[in-house]
């Protein structure tokens, strides 16, 4: 079958699920949602008219399991529009809808992320169910920039929980603030014979060479452990910051015409460097790929990033 085809039956398809959200039968509406979320998924140029076709059913779909579809798919689409949907949603007492409602809400919010939608996902984080209350503390904590008072007593709240899963995302959250109040939580976390993959990530947030003794007895191959020794270690902290700054001034002596910037994001480990020729031409790369794909060689990162530029 040619893409064509494959497309127009696609199309067809879509077009369907929208006129089967206004079966009498919910089960049929339901399918229809989780249809069209899992086209929002794959395929983005039909994710605008799915979320308006989805917002315009939530708006009298009285069905809670209608409503699970709906939030879910409504995640599918990355779309902001679908902010005041979720945020409705997030205050059904049926606890299923609410969990798809904790998944789907930092999807659907901006950068910097809309107050309604933080404010919701601080509500879910004290959710009387345990998932609803760990995917919510997830989307603030990690998946969202959100930052301020009161989202981070949320967190540190949740540090406390009676589940053990909520309060590793709680320490999360809070290591990735740099709030110096998760330092003796991720103490003691690395301290027990099982660690989550998150509490090394914590830790490399938190950059604490105190923490590197608790770090070296685990195995350096192991996911997030050489992030968290290499963050934590202000030597090897140092070499980066130094070869950011040869890189850069590499960039420039060969090609002082473009415009050169290293920079680190809120809430993100690393360096990122940025290139431009002042139009339309230019390159982002994470620093310390650069610099393994150069060998830790920053004037081989230097010519690198010029020969990727000029690709």
């Amino acid at each position: 079958m040619e893409s064509h085809e494959v497309a127009e039956l696609f199309d067809q398809a879509v077009e369907l699920a929208v006129e089967k959200l206004a079966d009498p039968d919910p089960v049929v509406r339901a399918a229809a949602c989780d249809l069209l979320g899992a086209a929002g998924s794959q395929h983005m140029d039909v994710r605008e008219d799915v979320a308006t076709a989805l917002i315009l059913l939530a708006a009298n779909e009285p069905d809670p399991e209608v409503h699970w579809s709906i939030a879910r798919a409504l995640g599918n689409t990355f779309d902001a529009r679908a902010l005041p949907t979720l945020v409705t949603l997030a205050g059904s007492p049926d606890a299923d809808v609410r969990f798809q409602v904790a998944v789907a809400l930092p999807a659907a919010l901006d950068d910097p992320p809309v107050e309604a939608g933080v404010a919701a996902l601080i509500a879910l984080c004290t959710d009387s169910d345990p998932d609803v209350r760990e995917w919510a503390t997830f989307g603030l904590g990690w998946s969202t920039t959100a930052d301020g008072d009161d989202v981070r007593r949320t967190l540190w709240d949740r540090t406390r929980d009676v589940e053990p899963g909520v309060r590793e995302e709680g320490v999360r959250g809070l290591a990735r603030r740099r709030d110096a109040r998760a330092l003796p939580l991720v103490r003691e976390l690395l301290a027990q014979d099982m660690v989550h993959k998150h509490t090394f990530q914590a830790a490399a947030y938190l950059a604490e060479p105190s923490l590197l003794p608790l770090l070296d007895r685990f195995d350096p191959t192991a996911e997030g452990v050489a992030e968290a020794l290499r963050e934590c270690d202000p030597v090897r902290r140092a070499q980066r910051d130094e070869s950011a700054w040869r890189l850069l001034t590499v960039v420039h002596q060969r090609r002082p015409d473009l415009r050169v910037a290293i920079f680190g994001e809120r809430c993100d480990l690393g360096l990122y460097l940025d290139i431009s020729d002042g139009s339309d031409i230019s390159g982002h790369w994470f620093l310390d790929g650069l610099l393994t794909r150069a060998g830790n060689d920053a004037d081989r990162a230097a010519e690198l990033a010029i020969e990727d530029l000029r690709r």
